[in-house]
């Protein structure tokens, strides 16, 4: 199979890109910017966006985020290609559930960006396969480029390394995260590749782990601090993937 990885720079394409480069598949990349390679794939990857949550250029992200993802899948499906999309559990804002059909409460740019994609996916009849992933909280390699918007795992590694001791926002033993490895979320693309269904499944553990726990299997040495007023407003206190779904669908493979 000839596959496309939007974003295989970034964080999870990078780890998708490595991947599938050690298989039969041939493999290419795409980053913002190149020279788009065209069309002549069995399956586009698209895993490419802003994903800062503190991106408030709003042009920026809908001209990278959701314009360019409408003419992507315009395209594929003037082509017969399938998509995999990489949405995010961001849309579900501050609901306590998460179930795919749960109502959405986008509360950043980027996270109204991918509801916009998904709502336009819903309004209208496909002749491809569209695969929308909504990824939970992702860690794992490759996040060093991310700064403050890599994961706990890998920021409070880091500031134990460097200092010694970890920052914890105060109430961090009130916000709680699924957080899932990177290396699931490969696989879990890889499994859906066989599949011809289409549809929005979430991509997390179902199982969701406070910031303190996760601080605590690095280190005891904690420092409180203050949440910056810019992370405020779509600051997640919960997450927890309802995977039903998920389960139900990778049981028919």
């Amino acid at each position: 199979m000839k596959i496309l990885i939007t974003g295989h720079k970034g964080f999870i394409g990078s780890n998708l890109y490595a991947h599938f480069r050690q298989t039969e598949h041939q493999v290419h990349g795409y980053e913002w910017g190149e020279s788009f390679p065209g069309y002549n794939f069995d399956l586009v990857m698209h895993v490419g966006a802003i994903s800062s949550t503190i991106e408030r250029d709003i042009e920026k992200i809908m001209r990278q985020n959701y314009d360019f993802t409408v003419n992507l899948l315009e395209n594929c499906n003037d082509r017969g290609i399938p998509v995999q999309f990489s949405s995010s559990a961001s849309l579900y804002g501050n609901n306590t559930q998460f179930s795919e059909d749960s109502p959405l409460d986008p509360k950043t740019p980027y996270a109204w960006s991918k509801y916009l994609v998904e709502r336009y996916v819903s309004t209208r009849n496909w002749s491809i396969p569209i695969q929308i992933f909504r990824y939970f909280n992702v860690y794992g390699p490759g996040e060093d480029h991310k700064g403050n918007q890599a994961s706990p795992h890998h920021k409070f590694r880091k500031q134990f390394k460097e200092h010694g001791y970890i920052e914890l926002f105060k109430g961090s033993e009130n916000f709680y995260r699924d957080f899932i490895h990177v290396s699931t979320i490969v696989d879990y693309h890889e499994k859906f590749m066989n599949m011809s269904e289409s549809g929005i499944w979430n991509f997390g553990t179902g199982k969701s782990k406070s910031f303190v726990e996760v601080a605590s299997e690095i280190s005891t040495e904690h420092r409180y601090i203050d949440m910056p007023e810019n992370l405020k407003h779509g600051y997640q206190s919960y997450t927890c993937a309802d995977v039903t779904k998920l389960n139900k669908t990778l049981s028919k493979k």
